[in-house]
This record gives C-alpha cells, sequence and structure tokens, in this order.
C-alpha cells in the first residue's frame, strides 16, 4: 500500500482549522454592547450594575493598563433556534498567544449573581440546550484590561507597564464580536474526536498497526463530512470514528490521574488586587463546568484565595462551598499561600501550615494530606518535618522538572529532611501544572515516567492558570475519550487525595531522597528585590517578639493578649511569603505595595511589643533601665525571653591606626586589622592563637558581577556571571566614625558606606554595609576568604541546618553554585571554624581554592549575596538605598552560629521602668535546645504554646521549665496545637518538661496557665 500519511494528516489539520472548527457555532446574531469605565481602582459589583453606560461596536479600542470597564450586553435569542442549544460567544479582545496575561471577565446577571468567568480560551456563556426561542439575554460583564506584559513577542524585555503609576492610559486592547450562537454540538463533539486521534496518532509509532488503523478511520471520517454541508453530515463521520475509539488501552498503560486545576499565581506580572479578582473568575467559571460535568474534580489550593473569594465575592462562595461539600471542588495543599520554602524562617514556614490548614478545618471541615506547591523555586531540607508536623504526609510538585544540569532521578519517591522524616512525593512526568489533556502532553507523560515497572500512575494537573480560567469544556472531552482508548494511557479525573492513596498502595517501599530539593534554576530568586526580603526577615522577628512580650504580659500581669492583631499581621507575612512575591520576581506595583506594607506592618508590632513591655517595666515615667533580650541564648547577663536591669554590655572597641594605613580593634578576644583600602586583611583569633582570613587576601571585599542571564532577568543568574568581575577595592573615603571605622567607596552610580566594629565582649566583627545603588544588570557581593579547609559547609534552613559540598566533583554540586541560607553559614575543619552571620540576606555562595608555594594549603571563600539589578519585570528593582549587617565570627562552632544568628535578628531593646527584672516565661538548661516560640494558644483558652528544636544536629536531653504554667498537664501537640495521640505524656520532673530530641527534631509544647 502507498504511504499516504502525510497527505491524510495534513488534510486533518486543514479541515479542522477551515471547515469544522467555524461550523461549531453554525449561525449567529450580534448583541448589543453599552460600556462604563470606572475611573480608578475597580469598584463594588453594585457600583457597576448601576453606572451609567455607551454604545460600543465591535473593533473599538478599550481599556487602560490595569483598568476595569463594565460592559452591558443584551439581546434576544431568535424564535427560529426554538430546541437548539444557544451559548453567546463573548470576545473582550483575546489574543491568541496565551491563555492568560491579558484581558479578562467575569459576567454577571442584573441582580449581582455570577454566571461564569470569560478567558482567553473559555469565551462562552450557556443561554439554554434546548432554547424555546425569544428568550432575552441580559449579562454584565466587569472587564480588566490587565495588560500583556510580553505582548512584543519578545520575552523579558524592559517594561513600564508593570505599575499603574508608569503604564499610561493608552487602550491596550480592541473589543471583539459578542454575539449569540447556536452550538452544533454534533460538530463540536467530532471536533473533540478527530483532535484527540490526531493527537494520539502522532505519538505512535510509524510501524505500529494502531497509527494506522487510526489513520484510515480519519480518512475515512473526513470523507464522510461533506464540506458543502458539514452540520448535515458531521453525525455520519464520527460514526467513522466510533470503531477506533472504542478499543480500550492495553492492561500495561500507564494511568493518569487528572485533576482539574488553575494555576493562579497570588500575585505575579499583576497586583494583589488583581488576583481577588481572577480567583473569583476561575471558581465561576470551574463551578459552572462541575455543574455540566458529573466525573469532573477539581482541586484549588492557598487558604488565603478562598479567603478572599469569601470577603470579596460571597455570591462565588457559596457556589465554591457548596461543590466542596458535594465533593467536586476539592480544597488542597494546606497552606495559606504556595509559599517559597527556602526563605520563610523556621516559624513562618510552619505557620503556613497552621493558617492553611485550619482555615479549611474551619471553613469546610475538611483537613487534607497533601501539600500542593506545584511551582516552587526548590525545596528546603527542613521541610519534611514541618509537613508532618502539620499532621501531613505527602507532597507534590512539578517545578524540579526545570532544572537545567541533571534529571532528577525520581517522580515517586520518599523525600527525606534533616530530623530523617520522611514524605511521599510525586513529581507529575506531565511536566506542567498546566496539562491540556492533548496526546503530545499524556504521551510524554508516560514515556517521562521513571518509575516504569514497579508504578503505574502519576498524576496530571489539568487547566489553563494565571487567568486562562481553570480546565475547560475542551479538555474534559478530551479526558473523556482518553478513559480507555488503545494506544494512550487511560486518564481518569480523581481527586489528589485519591491519587495518592492508589499510588501509595501500588508502591509502598518507593525509592528515597535525602536533603534538599535543589532547583537548578532561579537562583537569583534568593536575591532579586533585597528591600522585600528585608520586611520579610524583620516581620519574622517583630512576629516572634511580639508573641514572647503579649504572652510574657498577659500571664505575669493579666495584659489582653492581641489574638485578632497577630493573627492578622500573620496572614499578612504568610502572603507576602509567596513564591513570585518574597523570591522577588513580580512587578514593580507588588514590590512597592509590599515595601508600605512591610513598613505598616512594623509600626503595628512595635506598638504591640512596646505595649506588652510598658506593662512589664512598671510605672515607665522613672526607675532604672531594663534590657529585654527576645533571643532564645542569654547575652549580657540577661536571660532568653526575659529583662533585666543590669545592662547589656553594648560597647566597642576604638579603633587604633596602624602601620598597613587603616586601624586595628583589639578586645583580646579578637585583633582585627583593617588596611588604607577599608579591606580586613587579618582577624585574629587569641585564644586560638589562629588567623581567620586566608594568606595574602582580604576580607569584606566587595565584588561587582556583570549579571544578564539568558532569560527569566528577575529569577536566574546563570554561572557565566562569575567568568568577569572586578573587586572594589578603591576607597573615597577611610576614618573613624564613633568606635567604628569608617569606609566608603564609589562606583559606577553607586555609593557605598561601611561601619566595622568589635564589640568588648565578644569574638565578633560587626559590619554594618549601607549601599545607595543605582547599578543595572550588576550583581554585588561580599566576600570573606577564608584560612579554613572545609570540605562542607552549614547553612541554616526551617528548625536546622543543611550541609553543602564545597566542591564540584560531580554536575550535581556544580550545579548549586547559588544558594540558600538563614540566619548563617559556617565553615569548619576539625576543632576550628568560622560563622558569617546576616540580619537579611539569603542568596551566597561558598568556594574552595587551593593556595600555590610551600604552604599548598586549601581555603574557603564565602561570599554573601548583597544586590541584583535586572530589568524585567520591574526595570527599577532595588534602586536606591540599602542597609546590611553582618558579623563574621572566627573560632564559632555551630551551636555559636545559631546564637550569633538569633543575635543579630533579636536585638535587645531598654525600657525605663520601677521593675527590676522580667523572668522568662520558658528557661532550657540546654544550649542546643531553641525555643522558636513562646506564644498563647491560638483557640483562646489562655494555654501556653512553646516550640522548640534542637538546632546543633546533635542528641540533646533538655528540662524545659515554664513559669506561670502546670508542667504537670504539659502535652505534645502537632503545629495546629491539637495533641499527638500516638506521642504520649511527656516526662515531667521537678516542675519542668524533660525531652530527649534527636537531632533537628522540632517539639511543640502545650500547658495550661497556673
Amino acid at each position: 500500500m502507498h504511504d499516504d500519511r502525510n497527505l491524510v494528516e495534513a488534510r486533518l489539520e486543514r479541515v479542522l482549522r477551515e471547515r469544522l472548527r467555524p461550523a461549531v457555532h453554525p449561525v449567529s446574531t450580534p448583541l448589543t454592547v453599552e460600556i462604563w469605565t470606572a475611573p480608578g481602582e475597580p469598584v463594588p459589583v453594585a457600583e457597576g450594575l448601576a453606572a451609567p453606560t455607551r454604545p460600543i461596536a465591535p473593533g473599538t479600542p478599550w481599556g487602560a493598563p490595569w483598568g476595569t470597564s463594565w460592559f452591558k450586553v443584551t439581546g434576544t435569542v431568535p424564535a427560529a433556534w426554538s430546541g437548539r442549544t444557544v451559548e453567546a460567544v463573548l470576545d473582550l479582545g483575546f489574543t491568541p498567544r496565551t491563555p492568560g496575561f491579558q484581558c479578562e471577565g467575569l459576567v454577571y446577571r442584573p441582580d449581582g449573581t455570577p454566571v461564569k468567568g470569560l478567558h482567553p480560551r473559555n469565551a462562552y456563556v450557556r443561554v439554554g440546550s434546548p432554547v424555546a426561542g425569544g428568550e432575552q439575554v441580559h449579562w454584565y460583564v466587569e472587564g480588566s484590561s490587565n495588560p500583556d506584559l510580553e505582548a512584543s513577542g519578545v520575552p523579558f524585555r524592559p517594561t513600564r507597564m508593570g505599575d499603574r503609576a508608569t503604564a499610561g492610559d493608552a487602550p491596550q486592547y480592541v473589543l471583539g464580536e459578542m454575539r449569540l450562537a447556536v452550538l452544533d454540538e454534533t460538530v463540536w463533539n467530532l471536533v473533540m474526536d478527530l483532535e484527540v486521534l490526531g493527537e494520539l496518532m502522532a505519538e505512535l509509532p510509524v510501524d505500529g498497526a494502531r497509527r494506522w488503523e487510526i489513520l484510515r478511520a480519519v480518512g475515512r471520517a473526513l470523507d464522510a463530512v461533506d464540506l458543502q454541508d458539514v452540520n448535515g453530515t458531521a453525525r455520519a463521520a464520527r460514526d467513522e470514528l466510533a470503531g477506533v475509539l472504542a478499543a480500550p488501552a492495553v492492561r500495561a498503560a500507564h494511568r493518569v490521574s487528572a485533576v482539574g486545576h488553575a494555576h493562579i499565581d497570588s500575585a505575579w506580572l499583576w497586583p494583589l488586587r488583581e488576583t481577588v479578582r481572577k480567583v473569583a473568575r476561575t471558581a465561576s467559571n470551574m463551578t459552572a463546568l462541575l455543574e455540566d460535568n458529573p466525573d469532573f474534580v477539581f482541586a484549588m489550593s492557598q487558604a488565603q484565595q478562598y479567603a478572599w473569594i469569601k470577603e470579596h465575592r460571597p455570591e462565588v462562595y457559596a457556589r465554591v462551598k457548596q461543590a466542596v461539600a458535594d465533593g467536586r471542588f476539592v480544597p488542597v495543599g494546606g497552606m495559606w499561600v504556595e509559599s517559597d520554602t527556602n526563605m520563610p524562617g523556621s516559624e513562618a514556614m510552619a505557620r503556613q501550615f497552621v493558617h492553611g490548614k485550619r482555615f479549611f478545618l474551619e471553613e469546610f471541615g475538611l483537613e487534607d494530606d497533601e501539600v500542593w506547591l506545584p511551582d516552587t523555586f526548590g525545596f528546603a531540607a527542613g521541610l519534611p518535618q514541618i509537613i508532618r508536623a502539620a499532621g501531613a504526609t505527602r507532597l507534590l510538585t512539578q517545578k524540579i522538572s526545570w532544572s537545567r544540569t541533571n534529571t532528577f532521578p525520581h517522580h515517586t519517591f520518599l523525600w527525606e529532611g534533616i530530623d530523617g522524616s520522611r514524605v511521599f512525593t510525586h513529581f507529575p512526568p506531565v511536566d506542567t501544572y498546566n496539562c491540556e489533556v492533548s496526546g503530545a502532553q499524556i504521551a510524554h507523560a508516560a514515556r517521562n515516567f521513571k518509575e516504569k515497572g514497579v508504578a503505574s500512575r502519576s498524576l496530571a494537573p489539568v487547566g489553563f492558570g494565571d487567568g486562562g480560567g481553570g480546565t475547560t469544556r475542551e479538555m474534559v472531552a478530551k479526558a473523556a475519550r482518553l478513559r480507555d482508548l488503545e494506544g494512550s494511557a487511560t486518564v481518569e479525573w480523581e481527586s489528589p487525595a485519591a491519587f495518592f492513596d492508589k499510588a501509595q498502595a501500588e508502591y509502598p517501599e518507593p525509592p528515597v531522597w535525602v536533603g534538599e530539593l535543589y532547583l537548578e534554576l532561579h537562583r537569583a530568586t534568593l536575591t532579586s528585590q533585597a528591600q522585600t526580603k528585608r520586611g520579610n526577615r524583620r516581620s519574622e522577628s517583630l512576629l516572634t517578639e511580639a508573641e514572647l512580650w503579649a504572652a510574657t504580659a498577659t500571664v505575669r500581669t493579666g495584659a489582653p493578649y492581641p489574638y485578632e492583631e497577630l493573627d492578622r499581621i500573620w496572614k499578612t507575612v504568610l502572603l507576602h511569603q509567596f513564591h513570585d512575591i518574597l523570591p522577588g520576581s513580580s512587578i514593580a506595583w507588588v514590590h512597592r505595595e509590599a515595601r508600605e506594607t512591610y513598613a505598616r506592618l512594623a509600626g503595628e508590632l512595635e506598638a504591640i511589643i512596646g505595649e506588652a513591655q510598658r506593662a512589664l517595666a512598671g510605672d515607665v515615667s522613672g526607675g532604672t533601665e531594663l534590657v529585654f533580650n527576645p533571643a532564645p541564648h542569654a547575652r549580657g547577663g540577661v536571660a532568653a525571653g526575659g529583662a533585666s536591669a543590669r545592662p547589656a554590655l553594648g560597647d566597642t572597641v576604638v579603633p587604633v591606626p596602624c602601620d598597613e594605613g587603616g586601624y586595628v580593634l583589639d578586645n583580646g578576644l579578637l585583633r582585627v586589622v583593617v588596611d588604607g583600602r577599608g579591606l580586613v586583611i587579618s582577624v585574629y583569633d587569641h585564644a586560638a592563637g589562629r588567623e581567620a582570613i586566608a594568606p595574602g587576601q582580604a576580607a569584606n571585599l566587595l565584588q561587582l558581577h556583570p549579571d544578564l542571564p539568558n532569560q527569566w532577568d528577575a529569577w536566574d543568574v546563570d554561572a557565566f556571571y562569575r567568568n568577569v568581575g572586578s573587586d572594589l577595592t578603591d576607597v573615597a573615603e577611610l576614618g573613624v566614625e564613633g568606635a567604628a571605622v569608617r569606609v566608603a567607596r564609589t562606583f559606577g552610580a553607586s555609593r557605598v558606606t561601611q561601619l566595622l566594629s568589635v564589640p568588648v565582649d565578644a569574638k565578633r566583627l560587626d559590619l554594618t554595609t549601607e549601599v545607595d545603588w543605582h547599578e543595572t544588570e550588576r550583581f554585588l557581593k561580599l566576600a570573606f576568604p577564608l584560612d579554613v579547609k572545609a570540605d562542607r559547609y552549614a547553612s541554616e534552613t526551617q528548625f536546622g541546618h543543611v550541609y553543602r559540598p564545597t566542591h564540584q566533583n560531580t554536575s550535581w554540586e556544580w550545579a548549586r553554585f547559588e544558594a540558600c541560607n538563614h540566619r548563617f553559614v559556617h565553615v569548619d575543619e576539625p576543632g576550628w571554624g568560622v560563622a558569617l552571620v546576616n540580619d537579611a540576606t539569603y542568596g551566597h555562595d561558598v568556594t574552595r581554592a587551593v593556595r600555590t608555594g610551600a604552604d599548598a594549603g586549601t581555603t574557603t571563600t564565602v561570599r554573601a549575596s548583597l544586590l541584583r539589578a535586572p530589568r524585567f519585570p520591574d526595570p527599577e528593582t532595588d534602586q536606591g538605598v540599602h542597609r546590611f549587617r553582618h558579623a563574621l565570627v572566627p573560632g564559632a562552632t555551630i551551636g555559636d552560629a545559631v546564637r550569633e544568628g538569633h543575635h543579630a535578628n533579636l536585638p535587645v531593646r531598654r525600657i525605663t521602668g520601677t521593675a527590676t527584672e522580667v523572668v522568662p516565661l520558658v528557661t532550657v538548661d540546654h544550649d542546643a535546645v531553641v525555643v522558636s516560640a513562646t506564644k498563647l494558644a491560638d483557640d483562646r483558652s489562655g494555654d501556653l504554646v512553646v516550640r522548640l528544636y534542637e538546632a546543633h544536629g546533635a542528641r540533646a536531653r533538655a528540662t524545659v521549665r515554664v513559669d506561670g504554667a502546670d508542667a504537670g498537664r504539659a502535652v505534645l501537640t502537632d503545629l495546629l496545637e491539637r495533641p499527638l495521640a500516638d506521642a504520649g505524656p511527656p516526662v515531667r520532673t521537678g516542675g519542668g518538661v524533660e525531652l530527649v530530641l534527636r537531632p533537628f527534631q522540632l517539639v511543640t509544647l502545650r500547658l495550661p496557665r497556673t
């Protein structure tokens, strides 16, 4: 037989494009459209419905960037259409480039009831099936003219459209046709049949019989269609396809659990306020689709997004709640938002689950077991323990498939964290969280699945996200045809829980991956938008203090505990840890608002702290100075979590001029030499008799690199940035300011001012760096070359630290050239180490080198990442003044690094009062056991909650004493402060609670008040 395969396939493509798809709506009639444009920000629905309108015709430009226009749409169903299926096709001016990232709409009835969302590939609204004829159509569409930031077709081009203040007011869209149309369901189904078979055929081997069987059936179907009468002959064409569509899948076919989904970033290329509307549009769309398709299941994550619908679109929320009750609309993930997991601190990461799970429990009576983070930029090694402590055991993500250097070896596996906790983890092999159920995607999932032979199931999140409207009726139709079809993986709608139940039953002993899940991409998100990151870190620290001092004041003085305020502030901070806000990859509008929000929250938290401390200090009009220590370790004679009239030493030694043209700072513990360039050429540990700085090198060295990644400007830094760089050694000013050495430098259009000081009582060099930054596409690093041979180094992560190698033996180590730390990085060799602590930075790199010459010793350089200057999506990223605090701690153990890291982030406070001491509520007799939270229980019972963890990576036996609570009735709880049924009671001894902790173990204690 002659090979006519290409001929038939090309024929199929053209007939679909030019004859069949246009025949889905064989007849139509225009609707009457009028418009009203809101003068500023979006208005309430009632105001939009009541606003005066004017006529607008198709082809008319509308919609300034970030504007809102209300369209009044009216018409009458022709009597001749009686008995037919009729729907409206409402085109706001959608472009075919991408589903989402452009204009969107939400359709309302005149009474304000939402109907469904309008999206680029989902622009229909059903009128009736069948209609009687003569029905009056009267709808309103709330249209948002969000600009398409990549409309030029050139990705990552700098744009001023990312903030309403700079976007201008030129119309962004041209109104398309708004019409009533008859829907020919037979033709529509024929299109679905042919698309599914055509896509499947393209994935089958050319020498296989099934491909040719489908090809011949498609050819017969195309012959059966009269192109002059498509609607009259579509049924005959479908009949020709029935046989190949009925052939069942083979027994060994891969099984795909399809989950309806619409990945909606809580902010990204749009502001937070627009996400509120994106979520309402999508939820309206999905509840409507659920009503029409009984097998369809839709899952939505992020409790914050449900809360937005509840607050801003209660009518939509009522439909969502009913669909949740029916088991069709599935809350998933158990987190407040799909947060970044690298940078949030220990307590913040825990509270993501506390607030997310509690919302789902209170609103729906549901607690899911699945953590849902398809798009997060890598996963910190401390996360498995937090997931388990929140009562969950499963994790789904997809983003690791974006890694550019190494292919992750598993799709289904156990992920083990730093404390040994394990979670059952799945990476969908479909390699997208916006699956369209195309033949290519389903075939890719089956081919790509790495557990073939031992497992057969994977999950596919199906639907357009970020304003694309979620799952479409076309996707549902394709899934129905692929449910059991020869040549394809099988596709079945299932909830995430149902998938995980089956996957675990099928594969009870999967392989184990230990340690962080590092994404070999988007490494620059650890540095971009430094002010957002500082705001996050400062907010976390202030919340720690506010809870501590408010709880202490309540127990000690009866002062009211600010439950409402703390709950609201926590949720706001958690929202801003979303994986495109905290990582710095959103538009200018988002980060401008974030800076404003962090400033407001800081004021509110300072007020809570101040009020609590005044209550504890007594009469603040007189008395002595009381020093409050919020850190979990004592300092300067003040106990952790307490206050004392004994002053905490805070003075620094006075710099003395030296022969190197600079200054010496020596407190008897540490001798620091700053040369005439303002660089640190010596940090000598007197007790160890050891130099910290690598021979012939200088620390406190600012280094500037060009930084233009190949793509994803705000997200990425590519390895080649290290090929070129300059050391900033020219000094503009060098002198003494108070008890510190002051160094000023200029470079490009920027200026740096640094203060270097040494405390009188600590083995620590403190550095404060102020940068007035006006560079573009540059990367600024602060380097510390250390005379330490370290084969690995430690970075703080949630509830512990993670070790990473300093070598690049394999491509896995080479690819990890920029990594995350929280408050410290620690390098050591047996018996001696050095810590670099910080108060606001996350990105860093650690490299090793071997000196030449007689002393071929190994040195280790630690560099903190300070600033970048990408131009997309925010062309003014980080322009302006920034302040950073670092401290170099020679001779440091891991314990020293932990302690100094907390001290740097939780400074002492001083207030005058008549009290001479505030006894801590909580004391722990082991330095490695760190208290991360002291608070009152969220249920407002008045119980005291104490969370602590082992911080050194070793076993620890500690007694926890709590003043003002009944240790005899202490219970171990999960993160939601619920007693752990299988934990048993803690050991109580002499008014305290005795704990034996494994390395990095996290424990939450709940104690009734006495």
